[in-house]
This record gives structure tokens, sequence and C-alpha cells, in this order.
């Protein structure tokens, strides 16, 4: 069983930077995922991460401003965000899923944070 708890979000202008964290529990040697949905719209893979920490992104419009990575140390994944927009206000989501396959779908991860906000305002 993994549990999973994200923080960070919060509002800022058009331009500001983020970091959003997700404390994770359990066995956590698996692919994760950022993903977000904003209102009206379907939810979207932002980035994953290989249990051996290799990134890859889901948009090319996060891809320069966006970086996920991941501490073993202190179990937790991270998505700093630079460069902010409005486009990027969303409610954001961490996602744990299997050792094997990673990508951007929603159906490869098993569990799921609660979310956390990010308002971006122009």
């Amino acid at each position: 069983q993994v549990q999973l708890q994200e923080s960070g979000g919060g509002s800022v202008q058009a331009g500001g930077s983020l970091r959003l964290s997700c404390a994770a529990s359990g066995d956590t040697r698996s692919y994760m995922a950022w993903f977000r949905q904003a209102p009206g719209k379907e939810r979207e893979g932002v980035a994953f991460i290989s249990p051996r920490s290799n990134p890859t992104y889901c948009a090319d419009s996060v891809k320069d401003r966006f970086t996920v990575s991941r501490g073993y140390r202190d179990n937790t994944l991270y998505l700093q965000m630079n460069n902010l927009k409005p486009e990027d206000t969303a409610m954001y989501y961490c996602a744990a899923g299997s050792r094997s396959i990673g990508g951007c779908a929603d159906v490869l991860y098993n569990y799921w944070g609660r979310g956390t906000q990010v308002t971006v305002s122009s």
C-alpha cells in the first residue's frame, strides 16, 4: 500500500515559481508522476520519473519550465515549476504506479494523492 500527500501549491503571479512536494509512504520504488486537472478539463499528465530517476515530460509546454525529481532519502517526489503561466492553473496530483511501466496516461498509476491547488494570475 502506498500513501501520497501533496503540498506546496498556492497562488502566484505569472512568471513566478512554485515547488510541489509529494510525501510518499510504503514501497515507492516505482514510476511516479505528476498530473493536473483544470476546471472543466480532463486530467492530463505533466511529467513522470522512473525508479532510476529518469524524467520524462508529457507536454512541450512544460518541458523547459518544469523539473520533476525524486528523493529516496526522504521518499519525496518533487515538481519545480518556473515561469508559471495562467494556463498552468489546475489541481496538481501525485501518482505512483508499477516498477516496470511508466507513462503519461493516468491508467498506469494505482495510487493517488488528494491534490494541491496551483493558481497563476496574469
